[in-house]
């Protein structure tokens, strides 16, 4: 199930380079196992679990346990590089948070898919101008079938 999109190619390049450097400005070690969660981050269409992640790289680092694949997940959601992200279902999934992006759930499988939408960023002024809120974020996040499950039925 490994269908590399590389329409984005050079811009998860770039994205990798910025994380790299938000760690820096941070303060945060780059360990070639953080360097490789990232790049698994930015790169994954979809949004794996810590799970997903330690599989994909444990051929490549023997010594990580799924323990280090949460604390680097961890480091990085506090410094906002990553969005964890619960939905009803037991294990998060992380979500590698660049821009503001809106979410697609299929109530089937669980599979989350990203889309953008730009002007939904003026939803935030015009909640600040109406109540008199200091606005810090929000989210939306749309239900449906995905079309995987659709040619199931």
């Amino acid at each position: 199930m490994h269908e590399h999109h590389d329409h984005n190619h050079d811009h998860s390049h770039d994205e990798l380079k910025e994380a790299v450097e938000r760690l820096k400005t941070s303060g945060i070690r780059i360990t070639p196992q953080r360097h490789a969660v990232l790049e698994f981050l930015i790169h994954a269409q979809t949004h794996p679990t810590a799970d997903d992640i330690y599989k994909a790289l444990e051929g490549k680092f023997p010594n990580m346990s799924v323990a280090t694949v949460y604390n680097n997940l961890r480091v990085f959601r506090e410094i906002g590089l990553v969005k964890e992200l619960t939905y009803g279902d037991a294990s998060s999934r992380f979500d590698y948070n660049t821009s503001k992006h809106y979410h697609v759930i299929c109530e089937s499988c669980g599979k989350i898919v990203d889309f953008h939408y730009p002007s939904l960023d003026e939803v935030e002024a015009l909640a600040e101008t109406v109540t008199g809120f200091d606005v810090s974020h929000h989210r939306m996040e749309i239900y449906g079938t995905c079309p995987d499950c659709k040619t199931k039925h």
